[in-house]
């Protein structure tokens, strides 16, 4: 498969999906290909009763059940591989802003160039409702709130309200994303966002 040149970084989840993947077959005696002939074969037609069926016939995790009836049932495994991953963050972020919420587009596009900017060692892994950027961590998150604002998010542990800052709660619940500034317009991408990303940024260091 020809390398895919992107904007975008592959998701940390990737690996994890990998390391299962290539981990199965010495954890429960058969490989994917191998589970999903069986489930073809022996297991119940719908995902949901296979993913119970693989749970309490076969005594496997519910993380594996889930992904092996996803994949018996044709769905795409976004996250397979690096490949797979990139094609589908491009579409995730198409998905999100547009229709109506295509106005977005272009705070999103600054958001994303601000964040990209912090460092070399920043980069964004697009989810299906969110983009998150990462350093070491989440250090910041981009997310269309309603069609007229764009939630800019930070990891900024126990800060008290500031400014446009606000609370999520996220620090209570021990969420990576801890405040946010609502952005509306390109004007309020103002010193203020690059002096709270800056900090969530440096802050991310280990």
């Amino acid at each position: 498969m020809a390398k895919i040149t992107s904007i975008y970084s592959v998701h940390p989840s990737v690996a994890f999906v990998t390391n299962w993947r290539e981990s199965l077959k010495e954890q429960t005696g058969r490989s994917l290909g191998a589970w999903l002939t069986l489930v073809k074969a022996s297991g119940p037609p719908g995902e949901k009763e296979r993913i119970a069926w693989l749970k309490q016939e076969h005594r496997l995790g519910t993380n594996s059940a889930i992904w092996i009836a996803q994949r018996a049932s044709g769905k795409e495994a976004d996250m397979d591989s690096p490949e797979t991953y990139l094609k589908a963050a491009e579409k995730y972020v198409n998905s999100m802003f547009r229709g109506p919420y295509s106005p977005l587009r272009p705070l999103y596009d600054e958001l994303l160039r601000l964040g990209l900017s912090m460092g070399e060692d920043a980069k964004a892994c697009p989810c299906k409702t969110m983009v998150p950027l990462y350093r070491n961590h989440v250090f910041a998150q981009i997310k269309p709130a309603t069609r007229t604002r764009v939630d800019f998010g930070f990891a900024l542990g126990a800060r008290k309200r500031e400014g446009r800052l606000i609370e999520t709660g996220g620090y209570e619940k021990k969420d990576r994303i801890t405040h946010r500034i609502g952005i509306e317009s390109l004007d309020q991408i103002d010193d203020e966002v690059k002096r709270w990303l800056k900090a969530a940024y440096d802050e991310d260091t280990e």
